[in-house]
């Protein structure tokens, strides 16, 4: 059901679009950010759902709190660059929008590494487990 609402949204902010296109063209870009601020919160409204359960599940399993703060940072950045870079796209700057892409592939990489090192750790222990 969420996702059939998220999809109304994005219709009526489609159509909204192009009749302000005709009209008022310079209200356009207004409409669209408008319109994609009440996806991304309305999606946001749903993801603290997801993030409950997660809390729960690293607790029973005992996984290392800094990893799960990572992989929620990675998630968010990548979202917020992707949007940033729609955004930037649909007003014609493609090439700002390439550039805001690629810095954020290195920012994530950069923010991955406390990852690869966990995983680098529990690689050791195993192998001098066996």
């Amino acid at each position: 059901m969420y996702v059939f609402r998220l999809c109304c949204i994005a219709v009526v902010t489609a159509i909204s679009a192009f009749i302000l296109k005709q009209h008022k063209s310079e209200l356009v870009p207004l409409c669209l950010t408008a319109g994609g601020i009440i996806i991304f919160l309305y999606a946001f409204d749903y993801l603290t759902e997801s993030i409950e359960f997660l809390k729960t599940f690293t607790q029973s399993t005992g996984i290392d709190n800094e990893i799960i703060r990572t992989v929620f940072k990675i998630v968010g950045i990548s979202f917020l660059i992707e949007l940033t870079a729609s955004s930037v796209k649909e007003l014609g700057f493609e090439g700002v929008a390439d550039k805001l892409v690629l810095c954020g592939k290195i920012i994530l990489f950069v923010v991955a590494i406390p990852i690869l090192s966990s995983t680098y750790k529990i690689i050791v222990s195993l192998i001098n487990l066996a």
